[in-house]
């Protein structure tokens, strides 16, 4: 597997290897050691698998409240999406920046989104799928969201089409009216054990 760390600290895009022949491929898709040997320590616990049917489909911005937050191991193996990670770390030096990634079954390319950052993609072919590993249980009380058209982000979607967006998505609050449950001083006082 190949591993780039992204411009923004925590974001880390994996391009595993394919073997193949006349056959077809093999791909080693999830290593937990070449994971942990490059930063990501967090466990995995739940596997998701989205189905898209349409070009269009936006999914986000979405992040999940601790103790529950949530980091997320995406890929896409079906069509192809822009990804999006939006930094929503209070006292991160790049708080409210954002990076997007076209994630494809052609590319293979995998991004790693840790707690911390709101996520969301938007499908550029039809029909799409994506798996996502998480490193914590899916609990609905506990999800929130920010506007997927925020000004303040400005995030070029790559939108050919009008956005398909679910209820929730399109009442979801501008970064500026959310008060993030994230910091970085936190995460730097956790990891020294002074919770």
């Amino acid at each position: 597997m190949d591993f780039q760390h992204l411009e923004i600290d925590g974001l880390v895009l994996i391009v595993p290897s394919r073997r193949g022949d006349h056959r077809g491929f093999f791909s080693e898709t999830f290593r937990k050691d070449d994971l942990r040997a490059h930063g990501v320590t967090d466990d995995l616990v739940q596997e998701n698998h989205v189905f898209s049917a349409e070009r269009g489909v936006l999914r986000g911005l979405h992040f999940q409240l601790p103790p529950k937050a949530q980091g997320k191991l995406v890929r896409c193996v079906g069509g192809s999406i822009l990804d999006v990670a939006v930094d929503i770390r209070r006292g991160s030096p790049t708080y409210g920046r954002h990076v997007a990634i076209e994630l494809s079954a052609a590319n293979w390319k995998q991004l790693w989104v840790p707690s911390g950052f709101a996520h969301g993609y938007v499908t550029l072919e039809a029909p799409v799928e994506v798996i996502y590993k998480v490193t914590d249980y899916w609990a609905p009380d506990l999800e929130r969201g920010i506007a997927w058209d925020d000004p303040d982000l400005a995030i070029d979607w790559r939108l050919a089409v009008e956005p398909i967006l679910s209820e929730k998505d399109q009442r979801n609050p501008r970064l500026s009216s959310v008060v993030s449950p994230f910091s970085v001083f936190s995460s730097f006082e956790n990891a020294l054990g002074n919770d």
